[in-house]
Parts: C-alpha cells; structure tokens; sequence
C-alpha cells in the first residue's frame, strides 16, 4: 500500500474525472464540466505539492501524474473541438492535430531513444511548460465562455497562444532530443 500515497491518490481522482467531464460536456451540463475541469486541475497542483512536501515521491507517481495530464488535456481539447457536440465555441481541428501530433512525437521519440541507447533523463524544459499551462488556460476560457454561450475574442487570443508555444516546444524539444541522442550514456 506504500505506492498508494494521497499524492497519488489525487492523481487517480484526476483520472476518474476525465470521463466524468467528457459526460458532462456531451450531455450539456457546461457548467459542471467547467468544475470537473478546474478540480482536475487542482488535484494536479495538489498532487505535485504533496509528494514534494510530504516526502510522497513514487515510481507509481512518476507515471501515473504525466499520463493523468496528457489524458485530461487531450480528452479536453478533441472534446472541446468535435463538431458534433453543440457547442458556441470550438477548438480548431488543427490546433487539436498540432498539440496531439507534438505530445505523440515526442513520446515516442523519447520511448525509441530509451529502447535503443537505454535510458535518458528528458526532462520537461520551460517552453514545454508554458505550452501546457497555456492549453489549459485556453480550455478554461473556451469553457467558460461555452457555459455563457457568447464568443470572445479572448478564445482566438489563446488558441494562437497555443499555436505559438505548440510550435516554439516542438522546435525546442527537438534539439533537446538531438543533445540526448549525441550525449554519452552516463
């Protein structure tokens, strides 16, 4: 039971609410999907803030918070893009293809380099960061002006945001997956 910390407990409660917002938002209750979305949100704050504070660090952890992330932000923007969810505001399909398509290549260059040279420390790099807290930022505010069921231009701003930081990470990650390809293994 030592793997099954609050930390990750918090990461799991993450997990379970994915499907409960993509129910939400199929089914139109707007509102609540937006809350189910800011609690994930929180447990992933929590979750990072506890392991490190309380000594809680796992190998259990150190999978399971990336894939939690990757699957609330993923659901959240094909769910947020489908056409044929009556929505007054939808992502663009192809930011949703741009920031799917760049976590995918990079996961896989990274699972490729890992099976062939043996492992590598990759760790996340600040452009990465501000491309993920810039998704969920545009997803709130997606959301919310959904719940309203007006537009703004607040949604462009943020959906070229993305754009920006998708490609900016993309570009950023690629050399740093080129330094670790020509680093020597430690």
């Amino acid at each position: 039971m030592g793997n099954l910390t609050v930390a990750n407990q918090l990461t799991i409660l993450r997990i379970i609410l994915v499907p409960a917002f993509v129910l939400l938002v199929v089914y139109g209750y707007l509102g609540w999907a937006l809350i189910t979305f800011i609690v994930a949100g929180l447990t992933d704050a929590l979750d990072g803030l506890i392991a490190r504070s309380a000594g809680q660090r796992t190998s259990l952890g150190a999978w399971l918070d990336p894939m939690a992330d990757k699957l609330l932000l993923v659901t959240t923007f094909i769910v947020l893009t489908l056409p044929g969810i009556p929505l007054t505001n939808h992502l663009p399909l192809w930011l949703t293809v741009l920031v799917i398509s760049r976590d995918v290549v990079i996961v896989g260059v990274v699972a490729i380099i890992s099976i062939v040279m043996g492992p590598r420390p990759f760790k996340p790099s600040i452009w990465g960061k501000s491309a993920t807290a810039t998704f969920i930022v545009t997803s709130v505010v997606v959301m919310y002006y959904n719940v309203r069921q007006e537009y703004s231009l607040l949604i462009d701003v943020f959906v070229w945001m993305s754009l920006t930081l998708t490609v900016v990470s993309a570009v950023d990650y690629f050399f740093k997956l080129r330094r670790l390809i020509n680093e020597p293994q430690s």
